[in-house]
């Protein structure tokens, strides 16, 4: 971690431990105290008032079981869990997802269910501790929790995927109880179907398992609201940053510099990379033209939004931040979520809005 929160992102060099891994489990900044209570349905997609009444169900039954026999306490380590093994959000950005798989995670600790067993993050922390603890090692420290969700579940790489896959089926068999959440592609035009018929062939023996909960709906971020500023120039930035946020802890990077940090850095620690900053005066922003550097900046914008991080920025506006190109392609639904959520914090930043 920076020993200098003002430090640039470029000049940075963060450590992350596997009890950092760990403890980074938990809802960010954005969703700590998010609720059913607080999630407002759209009146206009009767199926957002059904994911929470349906949630709401699941949430209940986390931490209980069906059968607490000598033998199944003695061959199985826990008895049979009640209701489904899991909970599937399927629907497109944008749509209060993480919100309601947050709003989970709280409501279990309501029912009793102590933070310790329960786990919150995405699919790249579940694949980076995996890496970092080891697969076998993963699945013996997270069997014993009793909800484990996983926002953003991944369908565009099939050996993460796979090993996902594996990861879920030993915590269901362990007893678990999982909720995960994954977007639609943009063309799929809503339905829906898309995405929830490979999350369930991913997982295989798991997908009866599973309840698939539909979310439709428009991306909230922008529901109603006026689209982004245009960018400021270069020259505006900081005095702007300055005037507008005199009590924030701000940095600036240039956006060339702060990319090839982004190479180099794992993204297992861009939350570290990120601590203490409030506002990201972010200098000349540039159309990325490589997938690698594109993916990783996807990881860092999902932290900065975690974290509620307004951005200032001169440059290509972030609806022009990727190729066409990659917005047709295999991660259309990574990089439309990533222009979505940089706008919001541009929108932040620059009119003073709440990043919703």
């Amino acid at each position: 971690m920076p020993s200098d929160p003002a430090a640039p992102l470029a000049e940075r060099t963060p450590q992350v431990t596997v009890e950092d891994l760990l403890a980074g489990l938990r809802p960010s900044f954005r969703f700590a105290e998010v609720s059913f209570d607080s999630y407002i349905p759209d009146p206009g997609h009767p199926s957002q008032a059904e994911a929470v009444a349906a949630l709401r169900e699941f949430s209940g039954t986390v931490g209980q079981q069906t059968s607490s026999s000598f033998l199944g306490k003695l061959f199985k380590g826990k008895s049979k869990p009640a209701g489904p093994a899991g909970i599937y959000l399927d629907g497109g950005f944008g749509v209060g997802k993480t919100h309601l798989l947050a709003s989970l995670y709280h409501a279990a600790g309501e029912r009793g269910v102590p933070e310790h067993k329960r786990a919150f993050g995405t699919f790249v922390e579940y694949t980076n501790l995996v890496g970092a603890l080891s697969f076998r090692k993963t699945v013996e420290v997270l069997s014993d929790y009793q909800l484990v969700c996983i926002d953003e579940f991944e369908l565009d790489d099939a050996g993460d995927t796979t090993l996902m896959s594996r990861l879920l089926r030993e915590l269901a068999d362990a007893g678990v109880k999982l909720a995960a959440t994954s977007n639609t592609l943009p063309g799929a035009l809503g339905e829906g179907r898309f995405a929830a018929t490979d999350f369930k062939r991913e997982i295989q023996v798991l997908s009866r398992q599973f309840r698939v909960i539909r979310v439709d709906g428009e991306d909230y971020r922008h529901r109603g609201l006026p689209e982004a500023p245009p960018p400021l120039s270069t020259g505006q930035l900081e005095a702007f940053a300055a005037e507008h946020y005199p009590e924030k802890t701000r940095v600036a990077d240039e956006f060339g510099p702060l990319c090839e940090r982004l190479s180099k850095v794992h993204p297992s620690r861009y939350r570290q990379l990120i601590a203490g900053v409030e506002v990201l005066v972010l200098k000349d922003v540039q159309t990325i033209e490589g997938q690698s550097l594109a993916l990783r900046f996807v990881v860092l914008a999902d932290r900065l939004y975690d974290q509620d991080v307004k951005i200032i920025a001169s440059g290509v506006p972030f609806d022009e931040l990727f190729t066409a190109e990659m917005l047709s392609g295999g991660y259309m639904k990574k990089y439309y979520r990533t222009v979505s959520r940089l706008t919001a914090l541009a929108r932040a930043g620059q009119m003073g809005e709440q990043a919703l």
